[in-house]
Formats: structure tokens, sequence, C-alpha cells
């Protein structure tokens, strides 16, 4: 009994100090080497061996025992952490805290929120045009945090560009567009991959690059590549969201027929004749339209990708500058269209 008082006292003194656990159990130790060794030592008949108890045998084969259970906890602790799977990463562990502060109005937003911000870092989104509309996508795109953005184009920058292409410099008049917007969206945010495609978009390479993205945007300023990347994104079954300036006019619809909304031959199945749709450079256009109808592009572009509210699949938008209006227009499929047949499914 006096022994399991003083053990007793030393637990509780170890407690009141907030002694390591390992300290108490060293002093219980040298209190159970001291029982035995009296016990060893002395007489059976010794005051101090009465007092104490037991014999040396009891006191060892008590201690034997607790030292098992406590050798027994320790391994079995053991096992139990290398059987433990290594932790989750956390709901954010995708993002540095760079990121995370830099896309705080996404996150915060009910719509994206951590979620989407995470679908955007892992889109890859095809630029048709680095012009006058693939110019504010593309920034947009970028500062969204769009993972991977191609952007392809031929073109080289000029002094005449830079009234509405804002993604160039006079600095890098004479440049490839495609490297010039390449600088200006990494200069935006670096933590997006940017990969530049210095060439003309043609029938051969087209099914190609688009395989590698998920979403198309298609800011050129010519029928023949519009009807080009129609084409090519009815047959790889992707989501084709498509623009168009003039003037002081613009519009904008998503063409999908490989998930129920027309493609853009079936609004469209034959061009304009010669004259009827000038080009920019003969008709002009005013410079901060193509702002207004590419950051059309870039909200569209990042609906589709997040899944927030409802976008313009099978609905164009007209966006008229010079009157300030905006109206909405119902598009239906055409079944006899020569592209996708009208029909569901890709490559009909």
């Amino acid at each position: 009994m006096t022994v399991l008082l003083i053990a007793a006292a030393l637990v509780g003194f170890g407690l009141a100090l907030r002694l390591p656990a390992r300290v108490v159990w060293v002093m219980l130790a040298t209190l159970w080497a001291a029982v035995l060794l009296a016990h060893l030592t002395l007489p059976g008949d010794h005051a101090l061996t009465r007092a104490i108890g037991g014999s040396a045998a009891h006191w060892f084969v008590g201690g034997a025992v607790v030292a098992l259970i406590l050798l027994y906890g320790r391994g079995l602790a053991a096992l139990r952490a290398r059987a433990r799977p290594g932790a989750l990463p956390a709901e954010t562990g995708t993002f540095s805290p760079a990121e995370l502060d830099r896309y705080a109005r996404h996150i915060v937003l009910r719509e994206v929120g951590g979620p989407g911000q995470k679908r955007l870092k892992g889109a890859r989104v095809l630029v048709v045009g680095a012009g006058g509309l693939g110019s504010p996508a593309l920034l947009y795109l970028a500062a969204a945090g769009v993972g991977r953005i191609g952007v392809v184009d031929d073109d080289t920058v000029s002094s005449s560009n830079l009234q509405r292409q804002v993604i160039h410099t006079d600095a890098r008049i004479g440049q490839p567009k495609v490297f010039s917007a390449q600088a200006a969206m990494k200069a935006l945010n670096p933590f997006v991959e940017v990969r530049p495609y210095n060439r003309r978009l043609t029938e051969g390479d087209a099914p190609a690059l688009f395989a590698e993205h998920d979403l198309i945007l298609d800011g050129s300023d010519n029928f023949d590549t519009r009807y080009m990347v129609n084409a090519a994104a009815v047959a790889a079954g992707k989501p084709l969201i498509s623009a168009a300036i003039t003037q002081w006019e613009g519009q904008i619809s998503l063409y999908d027929p490989a998930r129920g909304a027309p493609c853009y031959a079936c609004i469209f199945p034959e061009r304009p004749a010669d004259g009827l749709a000038p080009a920019c450079s003969v008709a002009g256009v005013m410079g901060a339209l193509p702002g207004v109808v590419g950051a059309m592009m870039a909200v569209e572009a990042i609906k589709e990708i997040t899944g927030a509210g409802e976008g313009l699949r099978g609905r164009m938008l007209i966006y008229d500058a010079l009157y300030a209006e905006a109206r909405g227009i119902v598009l239906k499929r055409n079944p006899g269209c020569a592209v996708c047949g009208g029909q569901g499914g890709a490559g009909r």
C-alpha cells in the first residue's frame, strides 16, 4: 500500500508540473527498481520490506506485466500508424496561397466557388484568332485562371490593330500575334499555361488540335475560317463559342450539336454574297465593340466550364452598341444541315 501511495504521489506531482509522460514513467520505473532492490538486498523481516509488502518475485512479475502492456500498446500504435492511409489533400490543395488570393472573388461567388475554380484550372480552351475578339477573350480567360489556353493565329501585330486589339502593344509591332498574346497573358497571370500556335489553322491540323482542348472559341474575321472551325468542332464533338462583329454590332452564340444545339452551319448554311458582310478593314469597327463582345465570349466560356447560369447553347445574343440595345434569338437546328445533319452526336 505504501508503494502505491508513493506512485500516486509521483503521478500527481507530474500532472501538477505538467511533466512529459515519459518523465513520469521514468520516476515510476525508478520507484519499482528501488522496491525490487530492497527486497533483493534486505532480509524478509526488515522493517522496510514489511512496509512495502510483497516479495522480490511478486514485484518482478508485476513490473514485467506492466512493461509488456506498455510494449503492446506502443507496438499497436506503430502498426496503426503504418496502416493508416495518408491524409487527403485539402480541398484547396491544388491552389497556392497566391492563387487563392488571386481568385478570391471567384471563389466567393456561389455559382463558381472552389469547385468551379478547380474546373477552370483543369480546363483546356483553344482560341482561334488573337485579334479584336481574341484579345479580350484571351486576357479574361487568363485572368480567370483557365489552366491551359491555346491560341492559333498566323498574323503579326501592326499599328492598325492597336485601336481595338488590346492584348498587343506598340512595342510588339511586327511580332507574331500569338507570341505577343502569350507575353501579355503570362504577365497578367503566371499560373496559367499558354500554348501559342503560330500558323494558319487548316482542315488538316484542326482535328488533332481540337482533340487536345475541351472548348473552342472562334474569334476569326473571315467566313472560310468560321465554317472550317465549325466543321472541325462538330467532328470532334466539342462545344464552340463563336462571335462576329462589324461596325457597331456584334453577335455571339454557343454551337454544340453533340448536346442538342445547332451548329454554325445550321444557322448560316451559306456565306453571304460579296459585299453584304464586309470585313472590318473595309466597313470599319468601333474600337471598344470587340472588347465588349470578346469579353462576352470569355463570360460564356467561364459559364460553360463551371456550369454556372444559363449559357447561349441554342440562343444568339445580338448587341447593338450604337443604340445600346441587346436582343436574344432562339436558334433551331436544321435537319438538313450539311455539317451536323441536324442530329445529336458528333461527326454527323
